[in-house]
């Protein structure tokens, strides 16, 4: 899990969206169908989210990027409130998505 998300925030840094986005989508089914882990899924699927809209955005399709951030955002305040040892390398992930949102139109 750990190597799953440094390596989600590695593809963030190298604009790899769509791959970013990969990194996490086995975990993120996997976990929302566990209880225990099922309310930290969100997060996942929150992130998965962030990393969908600039992909959305790179390809020029301004709406659904924006729809996508708003998934985003609607899960963000779960990595401020679900305990978890990875919340760290969630809130590093976060300030990336919200460093690449800057330079693009999707507003946050």
């Amino acid at each position: 899990m750990k190597k799953n998300i440094e390596e989600f925030s590695t593809l963030l840094v190298k604009d790899e969206f769509v791959e970013a986005h990969e990194v996490l989508e086995d975990l993120w089914r996997e976990w929302k169908n566990t209880p225990i882990k099922r309310d930290e899924s969100f997060i996942l699927k929150g992130l998965i989210n962030g990393a969908t809209a600039l992909a959305l955005d790179k390809l020029k399709r301004e709406e659904a990027s924006k729809q996508v951030w708003a998934t985003f955002l609607k899960y963000e305040p779960l990595i401020e409130t679900i305990t978890s040892q990875y919340t760290p390398l969630y809130k590093k992930a976060q300030k990336l998505l919200h460093v690449k949102v800057a330079n693009t139109k999707i507003k946050s």
